[in-house]
């Protein structure tokens, strides 16, 4: 998979009880579903782990489950909450969170077989979809080559040249574990959810979307869209991975981005060769079968300039900064940061 995310396991799950285990925040980044790129961006994993350990915290304090446990600081086991570590003046890298099982997926014969990934899930499993929310309709979404304006009650006859901002969010579902992500009619998604209700994911994914929208506003961030993951246990529904970054979700600041989305475009604009290969390779292999369409790809990407990298960082610094109310992380203002990253 394309996650930058470490993964440690300190207590694995079983059918019959969660486990233990943590999240560690790395530089890395990734675009384009590619993975690992070839640098990396400073401060960005500890900037991350802040933002999401303090959504985490307000999903709790609105009675929102998650397998959110804590943060722990470097050369120490103990397990605190995001205020006690930034009290220390340590922003943390490693997330502490409860663990379900994930069941193998196979793909056999050009089709992933869920009905064996849930044979091995009993009551307690990682629900293989991503809920989608969105708040707007950028000009490039692919909501719009999938759907018509008037299917979300929108009074357009086509999608107009412009960025569509949303009465009401919109709510899809996606394969998570697949190599090139698919959008599901709600059949599929009732299928591929196993015992999970799909009508509580979509109920948890507006609620996540609520809170991290009140929270964005209160920095002048526009939280434009996002998604969430869940496990399934004992009868319950709980959000899972992480929430509501830089990484996972889109924001902007006066018009301009301050998510991954900056990184995303400037290799548009730097490296079309590469990002015409991967979309090249990703049509392919959906057309010929194949799971891992990276084999198929005839392009890599190049390493980023060294003043992109510092504008990279500034942004997630800074905006993180402005979602937490504090200066956490040595940066400029968020004015300075978008304004910077504008330029490139």
């Amino acid at each position: 998979m394309t996650s930058v995310k470490e993964f440690r396991v300190d207590e694995p799950a079983t059918a019959e009880g969660l486990g233990r285990g943590a999240f560690v925040f790395t530089d890395d980044y990734s675009v384009f579903d590619w993975g690992k790129m070839p640098d990396q961006i400073p401060d960005k994993g500890a900037s991350l782990c802040t933002m999401g350990a303090y959504n985490f915290q307000l999903l709790e304090e609105n009675h929102v489950p998650t397998h959110y446990e804590g943060v722990r600081l470097p050369d120490s086991d103990e397990v605190v909450d995001l205020g006690e570590a930034l009290s220390a003046d340590t922003a943390p890298e490693e997330m502490v969170i409860e663990l379900t099982q994930v069941p193998d997926l196979p793909f056999e014969g050009g089709s992933y077989d869920y009905d064996a990934y849930h044979r091995g899930a009993d009551e307690n499993y990682l629900i293989p979809l991503e809920i989608v929310f969105r708040n707007r309709v950028g000009v490039g979404s692919s909501l719009r080559s999938r759907t018509e304006p008037a299917d979300h009650g929108l009074d357009y006859d086509a999608w107009p040249e412009e960025v569509v901002d949303l009465d009401e969010p919109i709510v899809e579902f996606s394969t998570k574990y697949e190599e090139q992500d698919r959008y599901l009619d709600r059949e599929a998604a009732d299928r591929i959810a196993g015992t999970a209700s799909i009508d509580r994911l979509e109920e948890l994914a507006r609620a996540v979307n609520h809170i991290v929208t009140q929270q964005a506003a209160e920095a002048d961030l526009v939280h434009e869209d996002g998604k969430i993951e869940c496990l399934y246990y004992d009868g319950e529904i709980r959000v899972a991975d992480v929430v509501g970054t830089f990484d996972e979700n889109r924001f902007s600041y006066g018009g301009q981005q301050v998510s991954k989305e900056v990184i995303r475009q400037y290799h548009k604009r730097t490296q079309p060769e590469w990002v015409d290969a991967v979309s090249e390779a990703k049509q392919r292999a959906d057309a010929e079968g194949v799971a891992d369409w990276k084999s198929l790809c005839a392009e890599s990407p190049e390493p980023l300039d060294e003043d992109v990298i510092q504008v990279a960082r500034d942004l997630y610094c800074a905006g993180t900064n402005a979602y937490v109310g504090g200066d956490v992380f040595g940066a400029p203002s968020l004015d300075e940061a978008v304004s910077a990253a504008s330029e490139l």
